[in-house]
């Protein structure tokens, strides 16, 4: 009787220079808490979901530390640039590698361009007069320059990045607390007179604020990519891991709830000028405005390094396992550089779909992505709710990091994905992105399968 088999090659990943440093790591997980989408899209929740934005951050942030924890998980057993694409494919045979793999990429070489527009209005605004494309061009340039030269530049980039956004964030929430306990010079304690009713728009508003939170955790899973060209990737992977709790504790539902008690949540200046600068007037800094900016206009470049990071190696590791075109996995110098070419070019594209078709394609290609992150979670869990017997049975020495529980809160994590789906699937913002998004997801699955298919050997039993 015959028998099928799929050829898997393996996955080279000791081409790679493996030249960042525990320093480079800590401060990469450190700082990859601290998202552009924290400081400029929680103004949009708070106004929706009034004081009632801390429970959504809180609910979300759980449900991250657990999809966190099935990644690190497996990437800690088996630490590889592919990451969550790799767990996939391991676990479901190679379409499932193809789909989450390069959904991803797209996600992520898309928003190397939308960081890129972000920090170029911000640029624009100290020098008007210049024109955005050629700052969005410039940043382009500077980061696919580092990322080709070799991987501790990426590193080094992300080390500072993150020592100005975690200072950043530790300074706002030190003065924050100071002034809610009243001990702040020049600034009376507000109480609780700004907190009110804490579910002012009902269950619709802290559905809002919801899906606003869940998005602005996303790039968490960086530190896993970044791990395998790390001196110690297990080590690196566990203790990034290990401490994501505290994490997204103190910054994202700190902050949350530091300014909703320092500011009304119905100030028109949360929206218009965003939540943190809101606060910083209403602590007396003077220029609140011009800080926030050089620190969102940090957290934009850093999410813009990354990703062509990420972008990159994903394509790299895809390639490595048989998954996409061969020139995308030419290591030089050990980095993947036509993959990093390849990244900044789609990312640009992006930049100038944005300036050429406004109006059809850009916002396209935005729904199109719009959900990928929970695809990515549901690929995540799906994968650790299979492999975790396999390594218990072939490896159990593997397990340095084990998911809590398994499987009781896999599965709880499962359902809240698809709790959040289902809320999608009921606003009419984030419908449209749902259906583009599945749409895109469907389309990889499908030429997964097909090329799964013929990649297929027939061998004797």
């Amino acid at each position: 009787m015959p028998s099928t088999t799929v050829s898997t090659p393996p996955e080279p990943d000791a081409a790679l220079s493996h030249g960042l440093k525990q320093r480079h790591l800590s401060m990469i997980a450190l700082g990859g808490v601290i998202g552009a989408g924290l400081f400029v899209g929680s103004g949009a929740g708070i106004a929706a979901a009034g004081p009632s934005i801390v429970l959504a951050y809180a609910l979300s942030g759980l449900l991250v530390m657990l999809v966190m924890r099935m990644l690190g998980e497996m990437s800690a057993a088996h630490p590889s640039s592919g990451s969550f694409s790799a767990h996939a494919e391991r676990a479901f045979g190679p379409w499932a590698g193809f789909t989450v793999g390069w959904a991803f990429w797209v996600l992520l070489c898309t928003a190397v361009g939308l960081e890129g527009i972000g920090a170029a209005k911000i640029v624009t605004g100290w020098l008007p007069g210049t024109p955005e494309w050629a700052w969005t061009g410039l940043f382009v340039l500077v980061f696919c320059g580092a990322n080709l030269a070799a991987v501790k530049n990426f590193g080094e980039f992300e080390f500072w990045f993150a020592a100005l956004k975690v200072g950043a964030i530790t300074l706002f929430l030190t003065l924050g607390v100071l002034a809610v306990a009243g001990v702040l010079p020049g600034t009376d304690s507000p109480g609780a007179s700004n907190l009110g009713e804490v579910f002012p728009h009902g269950s619709e508003g802290l559905v809002v604020g919801l899906l606003a939170s869940v998005f602005a955790y996303g790039g968490l899973e960086t530190v896993t990519i970044a791990a395998a060209e790390s001196e110690d990737p297990v080590r690196g992977v566990a203790s990034a891991v290990r401490t994501a709790m505290w994490r997204i504790a103190v910054f994202y539902v700190g902050s949350m709830a530091v300014i909703v008690t320092l500011v009304p949540w119905d100030s028109a200046a949360v929206v218009e000028k965003g939540p943190y600068v809101a606060a910083l007037d209403r602590l007396g800094i003077p220029a609140a405005g011009q800080i926030m900016n050089v620190v969102v206009l940090a957290a934009l470049l850093s999410a813009m390094n990354a990703n062509v990071y990420g972008a990159s190696r994903i394509a790299y590791s895809l390639v490595a396992r048989g998954q996409g075109p061969k020139a995308l996995g030419r290591v030089s110098g050990g980095a993947p550089r036509i993959a990093v070419l390849a990244s900044c070019v789609f990312g640009f594209g992006c930049v100038a779909l944005s300036h050429w078709r406004p109006d059809d394609v850009f916002p396209w290609l935005l729904n199109m992505i719009g959900a990928v992150i929970l695809v990515v979670w549901i690929f995540i869990a799906l994968s650790q709710l299979r492999l975790r017997g396999r390594l218990e049975r072939e490896a159990p020495e593997r397990l340095v990091v084990r998911m809590w529980a398994f499987p009781v809160l896999t599965w709880v994590a499962l359902a809240g994905m698809a709790a959040i789906l289902v809320l999608m699937a009921r606003e009419p913002g984030t419908r449209v992105q749902l259906y583009w998004s599945g749409g895109m997801t469907s389309f990889l699955a499908l030429v997964g399968l097909v090329r799964q298919r013929r990649r297929t050997t027939v061998r004797p039993a």
